[in-house]
């Protein structure tokens, strides 16, 4: 098992920012699209930067696998054996990449015994870099200036709800607040930006109604859980990584203080 330690993150960080470097250059030109099984876009910068980073993290931890969303066709029986393991979005936010909204991220996670420890998201044309890792904060590093994230508390005094997510969905996410609460949108850009705005206080939670990979969500679960926030499905129970056949998550809400008593603010009809 990997020892969890400034260094290893360091490593980690260095990793992000260079495939980011690559990542602005696919980003300066037209790339090729294809659309996968799912229905959902994969460009060749996808593909690149998955390989880019699996290799660099083979030279980092040798006898680790690796998880990464274009690389994912490992059979169940095989990877449940695993104790830790890198799990990677090589570019969360293709379309927002397709689409040149900025709005996108490498992401890179390590997850010992079935719970993410340690991750980084970096979005290369925003210039934003959180990370984090068990029991040693959560940080943005934005601009070359590095701070620590802190908890979020008492942020609905008044009731009032700012929730982050994308463009679908939006009515529905409305319809569950409950009617002691007035919500706002924050529309943004990918799964896992979305989630950096959680951690920084800038929205109190993330909803998703639709499909997401469990690579989408590993690191948040970090990131939010250094600055007392979480991650729950629609039943409030936490999401699970490398337990089930599929990688596919349940709906889910990221939130910013998991003190609150969001069984109170959401009321969803399942």
């Amino acid at each position: 098992m990997q020892s969890l330690n400034s260094t290893l993150l360091q490593a980690v960080k260095n990793i992000a920012l260079e495939a980011g470097e690559h990542l602005k250059r696919f980003y300066q030109h037209s790339v090729e699209i294809k659309i996968k099984a799912d229905h959902t876009p994969v460009t060749e910068a996808d593909l690149f930067i998955s390989q880019f980073v699996s290799e660099k993290l083979r030279q980092l931890t040798p006898n680790v696998p690796i998880l990464s969303e274009e690389n994912c066709n490992i059979p169940f029986a095989e990877r449940q054996k695993w104790q830790e393991y890198w799990i990677i979005d090589p570019l969360d936010g293709t379309q927002q990449f397709i689409d040149h909204t900025d709005q996108f991220s490498i992401v890179i996670g390590l997850v010992q015994q079935n719970r993410p420890v340690l991750g980084v998201i970096h979005a290369p044309i925003l210039a934003k870099t959180y990370f984090a890792m068990q029991a040693s904060g959560a940080f943005l590093q934005e601009n070359d200036q590095i701070r620590p994230l802190v908890g979020q508390r008492g942020l609905l005094n008044q009731n009032r709800l700012k929730i982050t997510m994308g463009a679908s969905s939006q009515t529905a996410v409305l319809h569950a607040v409950a009617p002691a609460y007035s919500a706002e949108i924050l529309q943004y850009g990918s799964s896992s930006l979305k989630a950096g705005l959680v951690a920084e206080g800038k929205a109190d939670c993330y909803v998703r109604f639709g499909d997401t990979g469990e690579w989408d969500t590993a690191v948040a679960e970090i990131l939010l859980a250094e600055v007392g926030g979480k991650i729950f499905d629609l039943k409030f129970e936490p999401l699970t990584y490398n337990q089930r056949p599929t990688f596919v998550n349940p709906y889910f809400v990221m939130v910013a203080d998991q003190q609150l008593n969001w069984q109170n603010i959401f009321q969803f009809n399942l």
